[in-house]
């Protein structure tokens, strides 16, 4: 039996999220015949760092890709408190970071593989065609 979603707070659905997310980085790069632990991890950090999920939330809101439940569930975990620090980036990026992660937590959550995969098809096509 899986959670409710709906009554979870934003760090747990980041905590998912965040695992989620990770899964389909690490899957696409495995399908690009990456199979080095010390590559793998590298090309990662593009895709999964607190800097990289900041700029792909900007680029949804500006594309109005979201729809207003997902605005709130990223909010949840935007505005969700915290106790562990940011590392290597700022409190408001971690935020936001966070937020990202929280909306990939409901996804799942909610059972909506298809937007799930959506939504995280155009995350690696973002980020690849920012790295041209």
């Amino acid at each position: 039996m899986t959670a409710d979603y709906r009554q979870m707070n934003g760090i747990a659905l980041a905590y998912i999220g965040d695992a989620i997310y990770e899964v389909y980085i690490r899957d696409h790069l495995l399908a690009q015949g990456m199979t080095k632990p010390t590559r793998l991890h590298h090309r990662a950090t593009h895709y999964v760092s607190a800097k990289a999920q900041a700029m792909l939330i900007k680029k949804m809101e500006e594309q109005a890709l979201l729809t207003p439940e997902e605005q709130e569930y990223f909010k949840r975990g935007r505005n969700a408190k915290s106790y562990t620090s940011a590392k290597n980036t700022s409190v408001v990026t971690y935020r936001i970071s966070t937020g990202f992660e929280a909306l990939f937590g409901y996804l799942y959550l909610s059972g909506q593989k298809e937007r799930l995969d959506e939504l995280a098809t155009w995350c690696i096509k973002t980020v690849e065609e920012g790295e041209k």
